[in-house]
């Protein structure tokens, strides 16, 4: 058994993400779309049978390309989604630097929010849970059940840092995750690894 993590594709660095519903840029979809041809070349070595995306659209336009080339369903669901980054959310960076100088997520206090979002230490609480909910219940679905959770960057560092058991703030080390790049996690004798790390097609 198998969960699968993929961050989304390319967007429009000029502007801030979190949880902006700006989608892909014309390379975002042209990655996700050589990502999906090689899975479904390669079905044997990634047999995913679901899709699970984070509803902000990078998300959904990453894994829409997915679906589409692997004949699967998509669902959507909010837990999966990048820090709530509030007002500034899909703003121009220029736009954010005039009206908000300094406001970066690694200069917020762990308990500090994003005006009118969440903090550090409330992001990593919900994607902790959302994760923990997502291991229990893959556990119990078989060992044949394999997962793709689209998703972005900072939750799949935040993942990284719970299955190594290391601590986690906005300020720390980052583990690499390139735009459609492909994480493996699998349950081996009780306990949760990472079997591939970082791949990229």
């Amino acid at each position: 058994m198998a969960i699968y993590l993929v961050r989304h594709g390319k967007d429009d660095e000029g502007y801030r993400g979190g949880w902006s519903q700006r989608g892909l840029n014309t390379q975002g979809y042209r990655q996700a779309e050589k990502l999906g041809r090689y899975l479904r070349e390669n079905r044997s070595s990634f047999p995913i049978q679901r899709i699970v995306s984070s509803d902000l659209q990078r998300a959904l336009d990453t894994a829409g390309e997915l679906a589409r080339e692997l004949e699967l369903p998509l669902e959507r669901s909010m837990d999966w989604r990048e820090m709530n980054n509030g007002v500034i959310a899909g703003m121009p960076n220029e736009i954010v630097n005039e009206r908000y100088p300094g406001l970066y997520f690694s200069g917020l206090r762990m308990e500090e929010r994003y005006p009118g979002g969440e903090s550090p230490l409330e992001f990593f609480t919900r994607i902790q849970e959302a994760f923990v909910r997502l291991c229990a219940e893959h556990a119990r679905s078989g060992p044949d059940d394999h997962v793709m959770i689209v998703t972005h960057g900072g939750v799949i560092n935040i993942i990284y840092h719970i299955i190594r058991g290391m601590d986690w703030n906005n300020r720390g080390s980052k583990f690499p995750a390139s735009y459609v790049s492909l994480h493996r996690i699998e349950l081996v004798d009780g306990q949760w690894g990472v079997s591939l790390e970082n791949y990229t097609v």
